[in-house]
C-alpha cells in the first residue's frame, strides 16, 4: 500500500525515532541519521515482507523498520568513529 514514496516518509519518521533511541553525537549530523532511518526502513520493510515475517500494514513492519534504522545507525557510528 505504501509504495516507495510512502516508505521514504515512513523512514523519515523511523529515522527520527532511531535518533531518539540512540542519543549522542553522530559523525554526519541529523541529516545523515534521517537518511540512515530511511534506508533502514526501506531495507527492513522489504526484507521482512519478502521473507513473510509479516503482511503489509501490520505493526511488526514499524518495529522491523525501527530496528533496521537503529542497526544501520549503530553500524555507521562504529565505522565513522574509525575513520
Amino acid at each position: 500500500m505504501f509504495g516507495i514514496l510512502g516508505w521514504i516518509v515512513f523512514g523519515l519518521v523511523v529515522g527520527v525515532l532511531a535518533k531518539l533511541l540512540m542519543p549522542g553525537r553522530d559523525p554526519g549530523g541529523m541529516l545523515v541519521t534521517i537518511a540512515l532511518g530511511i534506508a533502514g526502513a526501506l531495507v527492513a520493510g522489504f526484507l521482512g515482507r519478502a521473507l513473510g515475517w509479516y503482511l503489509p500494514d501490520e505493526p511488526a513492519g514499524f518495529i522491523m523498520a525501527t530496528l533496521g534504522a537503529v542497526l544501520l545507525l549503530f553500524i555507521y557510528r562504529r565505522f565513522a568513529a574509525r575513520a
